[in-house]
């Protein structure tokens, strides 16, 4: 099974109920969320040292998107909070090599999975992910079958 950590989906939550524009803060975006306010204030600061989220201190401060939520990916947010998307260690770009490489059929491949699950998250912006489950599923091309 492939799953993103409790962080990645925290952070995929809290920045959706900021796509609104408004600023908040970390203690109303934990009850609002229903998230512990711990995990919340740690997560914001990660996004805002990454550039997705502004902070602004005082009466009126809180948090708010950097930019607009048509561009921010999800692959964006999971990115900041885990790190480079890979399925595999060895389709990581910063590995540095397995030592069953030179045996493996199939290492080939994963680097052009992860490509395409690193752009179907992509495709989907912050916009999409803060409106309501739409009426119909997301539909990728796929790489393999050209479609």
């Amino acid at each position: 099974m492939i799953r993103i950590t409790r962080e990645a989906d925290y952070g995929i939550v809290l920045m959706t109920a900021l796509a609104d524009g408004q600023p908040c803060s970390a203690t109303l975006l934990a009850q609002q969320c229903r998230l512990p306010l711990p995990m919340v204030s740690k997560i914001l600061k990660v996004l805002a040292r990454a550039g997705l989220l502004a902070s602004q201190r005082g009466v009126q401060g809180g948090y708010q998107l950097a930019r607009p939520a048509t561009a921010i990916s999800a692959a964006d947010i999971i990115g900041t909070l885990e790190g480079p998307i890979a399925i595999t260690e060895c389709s990581d770009e910063s590995h540095e090599g397995c030592a069953r490489q030179e045996h493996c059929k199939v290492s080939g491949h994963w680097p052009r999975i992860n490509q395409a699950i690193h752009d179907a998250l992509q495709s989907i912006s912050l916009r999409d992910m803060s409106r309501p489950d739409p009426s119909q599923p997301l539909q990728f091309s796929s790489p393999f079958t050209g479609r």
